[in-house]
């Protein structure tokens, strides 16, 4: 056994060399080997243990991530079915609307045709009238002077619907213009209503009513290549017609009513 008081000899007693001198160092590596082998399987073995504990924090994260998203996506899923139901419920309003606005813009339309008819079949039945007073006589003559007695007021009627016919073919033009902002166009509208109100003749037909029927209804736009405003517009020129119509039985109205109470010069001739 080795002797603890023999401290020069490192107490191993190896056995002599070839040379006749004893290697102290045969086992002197032995127990820093062991010391690295015991220090290497504790290493491995907690090298181990923390890639296990990372490797379930990494498969715990994974599945948590992998759940936060899953619900998102079925949160996102749900959202997008319900905008697109909404999308598809607005849409279907929208059709109806623009539907009733056809039946609406239909039945107007014909109404306007009906109006138009009738100025139409009243202006032919006062030609008629003043035919029959012609061939009457001296009572023609007085309904042709009462007729140009009214000339300045119709020539002033005329002026203040070309005026209103001017004002609608720059507001359709800026309706079918899609580079014009729409305020622009609120505006023309906004003044062309202000002078309808303003303006005797208009207030006496009515204009105020049917420019915000044209303003509603009437979207008609000729093609893109089209150069020519007065190409625009379909309603507009109905209510420009009716307008002139009505300008016409005004003045027979207000000739005849200068010739009530006056009875014809039989003297008066032509």
């Amino acid at each position: 056994m080795n002797n603890l008081n023999d401290t020069t000899g490192w107490n191993i007693r190896p056995g002599p060399r070839e040379d006749g001198e004893n290697n102290k160092w045969n086992y002197a590596l032995l127990v820093p080997m062991l010391c690295l082998a015991a220090f290497r399987w504790i290493w491995t073995r907690e090298s181990q243990r923390q890639i296990r504990e990372a490797e379930a924090g990494c498969n715990g994260e994974l599945k948590a991530a992998s759940s936060q998203l899953d619900a998102k996506y079925r949160e996102a899923v749900t959202e997008c079915c319900q905008e697109a139901a909404r999308m598809e419920l607005e849409l279907e309003r929208e059709r109806q609307r623009v539907k009733g606005y056809r039946q609406a813009l239909h039945s107007q339309g014909q109404q306007v045709l009906e109006e138009r008819k009738q100025l139409q079949q009243e202006r032919e039945a006062l030609e008629e009238e003043k035919r029959e007073i012609d061939r009457r006589g001296p009572a023609g003559v007085l309904l042709r002077d009462a007729l140009e007695g009214q000339r300045d007021w119709q020539l002033q009627a005329a002026t203040v619907l070309r005026e209103f016919e001017a004002g609608l073919v720059e507001r359709q033009s800026a309706l079918c213009n899609a580079f014009l902002p729409r305020r622009r166009r609120l505006v023309m509208e906004r003044n062309l209503l202000l002078r309808a109100a303003e303006e005797p003749l208009a207030r006496e037909l009515n204009m105020d009513r049917d420019l915000m029927d044209i303003f509603i209804n009437d979207r008609h736009c000729a093609d893109l290549l089209n150069t020519d405003r007065r190409q625009n517009g379909s309603l507009m020129w109905v209510y420009l017609r009716v307008w002139q119509l009505q300008v016409t039985l005004q003045t027979h109205k207000r000739a005849h009513k200068s010739l009530q109470g006056v009875e014809p010069d039989p003297n008066h001739t032509m």
